[in-house]
């Protein structure tokens, strides 16, 4: 069987980082699709760490961009005047070791310009940044204006270390990028501008450093593949292995790939009665996809074989919803359990999805 319908089997985060590395001896770009909850974030540690943590030459080779790298910029906001609102950076990461030195401005404001309208200052003998817009200054930017903000400096860093042929400047030490969603926050307009401006400063990285982008937004994953697609990149689906590992499925050829995936986890889930909290955050994806496929107004109208549809589409969707969905998964009650596999097996039904011949046993191999 060819490696592109192949599914690999690992133990742990660390077989996976492994393997991604191993993957990029001979790639210049891996994708990786997962959803939230999967354990990305951690991925994207576990991968920095592998270098630094050899026994022989440990060393820091990995810049990264994860929700790591936003907890690197905090907010003062000033609570006792209201007036002097700013974003103070934490000095002591290598991230900013070439700030002061190399004053990042020009840089990143060629790249903010594309997706806002404030400016900001930069205070390197304090460390902070403040934003102002048209008269209005030390003003609070939105949670999203910030993400970019965040956003347009690590490209800009990027770009600086792409450019520093010589490997001398403050970033020599990077030999790979590591970017986890960039994109967690953004409307889908958004994410294709800033997957084609990443597409376009990866190509320019290639040769020079080797790239892992890993997201969980479908719009932006299938931008970056069909943008990267001509520089023969990996891409690949991660997922839970019914809690006693992870999967890896090469998607090559198929980028859309993922939802057949998930499918297979959530009948997986249903079959065993461990139905978790983010299984109908899952399963309401999976509905909202096919009804888009259709022309559906509403995912409700894939919901087939129920009492009343309309009932459990609004049940379906506060439980899909709650805030503790994804990051706080716990066990169902009996009666959600029910809910659950009464819906999702009247979809298959419906749909016909071809789950045991996809995801045979004969096709999982240790990875």
């Amino acid at each position: 069987m060819s490696d592109q319908r192949k599914i690999f089997q690992y133990r742990s985060l660390k077989e996976v980082a492994t393997r991604l590395r191993d993957d990029l001896n001979n790639r210049d770009y891996v994708l990786l699709f997962a959803y939230n909850g999967t354990g990305k974030t951690r991925l994207s540690m576990t991968f920095k760490d592998k270098s630094k943590k050899r026994t022989k030459n440990p060393k820091t080779d990995t810049l990264y961009y994860n929700a790591y790298t936003e907890d690197l910029f905090h907010w003062n906001n000033d609570l006792e005047n209201d007036s002097e609102r700013h974003l103070t950076l934490n000095k002591d990461s290598v991230f900013f070791d070439g700030f002061k030195e190399l004053a990042l401005e020009e840089k990143i404001f060629a790249f903010l310009e594309r997706y806002a309208d404030f400016d900001f200052k930069i205070d390197y003998d304090k460390w902070i940044i403040s934003f102002h817009k048209g008269d209005q200054s030390d003003i609070k930017i939105s949670r999203g204006e910030e993400n970019i903000f965040i956003w347009c400096v690590f490209l800009a860093i990027v770009q600086l270390t792409i450019e520093d042929e010589e490997k001398t400047g403050p970033y020599n030490w990077v030999e790979y990028l590591y970017i986890d969603d960039p994109v967690s926050s953004l409307d889908d307009n958004n994410a294709i501008g800033i997957a084609s401006d990443l597409a376009k400063l990866l190509k320019q990285a290639k040769g020079k450093l080797k790239s892992i982008i890993s997201s969980h937004h479908a719009l932006f994953y299938n931008v970056m593949f069909n943008e990267l697609k001509k520089e023969g990149h990996k891409s690949h689906f991660l997922h839970k292995n019914k809690g006693t590992g992870y999967l890896l499925q090469t998607t090559d050829d198929t980028p859309f790939f993922h939802h057949v995936a998930l499918l297979a986890e959530l009948k997986a889930a249903s079959e065993n009665d461990k139905i978790k909290t983010y299984h109908f955050n899952m399963l309401r994806g999976i509905l909202e996809k096919t009804s888009t496929f259709f022309g559906f107004d509403e995912f409700s109208h894939c919901i087939y074989g129920v009492d009343d549809e309309v009932l459990y589409s609004r049940a379906l969707n506060l439980l899909s919803h709650s805030k503790y969905s994804i990051y706080q998964p716990v066990e169902m009650n009996q009666d959600n359990k029910d809910l659950f596999k009464r819906i999702f097996k009247a979809f298959l039904h419906e749909h016909q999805f071809q789950l045991p011949e996809i995801f045979s046993q004969e096709e999982i191999s240790a990875g």
